[in-house]
Parts: C-alpha cells; sequence; structure tokens
C-alpha cells in the first residue's frame, strides 16, 4: 500500500504529534455550533500565519466522513489534474485512508482527472489542511486531487463531475478547496484585490471567480481548486457562501508593506 509521508512537518506545521495537538488547540473554537456545508475554502501557508483562518472554518462547518481536497500545484510537477487514487497519507497525527472507490468514481465521471502520485509528493498545500480534520474528525477518508492549468471549461468539466461522483457515491462529502489569497502586496492593496475575488466568492459564481482572477492578475494561487469547489457545489445545491475569515501575514509580522492573505469562506 502507498503511504504518502509529510513533506512539510516540521517547517509549515510541528512535526510532533503533542506539539502539533496543542498548536491547533490554539487555532479552533471549541464548542463552536456546526453547520452543514458543502465545500469549504481554507488556507495553506505556515500554520503561524494561516493556522487561525484554517481552526476557525474547521471549527464551523460538519464534517462528513469524507472529503475531496482540490489543492494547487505549486512546484508544476506532474499532470493537470492529479489524483492520488488509493493507500494512506501520514501526518504527525496518524494515517488517512485515500477513499478509493469515491476516487474511482470521480475518474470515471471525467477523462481529465489522472492517476498520478508525483504531483502530490512535495506539494504542501493540501498536506497542511490535514491536520486539522485530523482533529475534529478521526478516521475520515481523503480524496487528494492536486490542480495545475485549467481553462474555465476544464475547471465546470471537473466540478460538475466531482458533483455527480458524489451523488453516485450516495453519501455527503465535503469539498475543501486550499487556497492563499493575494500574495507579497501591502496589506491594503492585498484587501482591495481580494475583495474582487471573495465578492464572486459569495455570490456563487464560479465563472466570475475564474475570469475576475485572471482578468485583475490576482495572486489568488488556489482559485482553480476554489472555482471547481463552487462549481461542484451548485450542482449539488448550495445556496449561499459566508466568509469566516480574513487576514494577513503583516499581523504576524507586524509589516503589512509586503503580505499575504488568507480567507476561509463556508459554502452552504
Amino acid at each position: 500500500m502507498k503511504i504518502r509521508k509529510p513533506a512539510v512537518a516540521g517547517s509549515f506545521y510541528p512535526g510532533d504529534q503533542a506539539e502539533l495537538k496543542e498548536m491547533i488547540e490554539e487555532f479552533v473554537e471549541p464548542g463552536k455550533k456546526r453547520t452543514k456545508a458543502l465545500g469549504v475554502i481554507s488556507p495553506h501557508a505556515g500554520y503561524i500565519y494561516s493556522g487561525k483562518g484554517a481552526g476557525i472554518v474547521f471549527s464551523r462547518v460538519e464534517i462528513p466522513d469524507d472529503v475531496i481536497i482540490l489543492a494547487p500545484n505549486h512546484r508544476g510537477i506532474g499532470a493537470d489534474i492529479a489524483l492520488w487514487p488509493e493507500g494512506k497519507w501520514s501526518t504527525p497525527l496518524g494515517e488517512v485512508e485515500v477513499n478509493s472507490e469515491l476516487a474511482k468514481l470521480i475518474s470515471a465521471e471525467s477523462d481529465l482527472v489522472e492517476a498520478d502520485e508525483s504531483a502530490h509528493k512535495s506539494e504542501h498545500s493540501l498536506e497542511v489542511q490535514l491536520p486539522f480534520l485530523q482533529y475534529f474528525k478521526p478516521g475520515f477518508k481523503l480524496v487528494p486531487l492536486c490542480l495545475l492549468r485549467m481553462s474555465y471549461e476544464q475547471v465546470e468539466e471537473l466540478g460538475k463531475a466531482i458533483a455527480r461522483a458524489i451523488k453516485r457515491y450516495d453519501q455527503p462529502a465535503l469539498i475543501v478547496a486550499s487556497s492563499d489569497m493575494s500574495h507579497y502586496l501591502p496589506a491594503q492593496v492585498a484587501k482591495r484585490q481580494d475583495q474582487l475575488a471573495l465578492d464572486q466568492v459569495l455570490r456563487l459564481d464560479p465563472y466570475g471567480l475564474y475570469s475576475t482572477v485572471v482578468k485583475n492578475n490576482i495572486s489568488m494561487c488556489g482559485f482553480i481548486p476554489a472555482t471547481v469547489m463552487l462549481v461542484a457545489a451548485k450542482e449539488l445545491g448550495a445556496e449561499s457562501a459566508e466568509l469566516a475569515d480574513y487576514r494577513n501575514s503583516g499581523e504576524v509580522t507586524g509589516d503589512d508593506r509586503e503580505v499575504v492573505a488568507y480567507a476561509a469562506v463556508m459554502v452552504k
């Protein structure tokens, strides 16, 4: 059985189990009322910067037994739509089983999807979501997808394929789009740029999000995963979206001149 070992434990987040759990507990909201959600956007930077946003969004949604994570491919390695089809993913909190049944259903619904582990080997953006999910839902199963270049037509095809697969699977699944927002801009400029993109997300307008990011050159690294998630969530009956958190790295470093920004969104 293929086990995907952690690539960024000890750098993006603590490599020690007890230390990691303690850090997550600083970010989550215990006892928060949970909402049923079809999808979320969750940030993926080092936990000191974006952990609070991830902690907030995963504290506020019901996490079902199955989670599909759509992550951007930062390194450009492997297939454009790369699925890790079976096996387990390991973190300091234990192992997460890949739901090979749901993965096969997604593959069967779209010829765009390729089984390709190379895209995932050193990619951080999917891995960093797992400890939060493990903290709240030990034993959940995962479908990992790493996304690179995609036209809007391909985005729409994949989103609809994921929705059809979930319907065929006939069990609830949460779709997590892993994304940070603007990169290396003054905080106020980042906020203005990000608001343009987030307005489209909150309108549940996938084409609006995709075209706004491209037209305005917004450095939202996971806009493709976020757009795919919106397409799928709408196909599954999503009616609203809510911004759960927005912050930037300057709030930690004290330097607002060049920040990376992070948003957390629930789609219901």
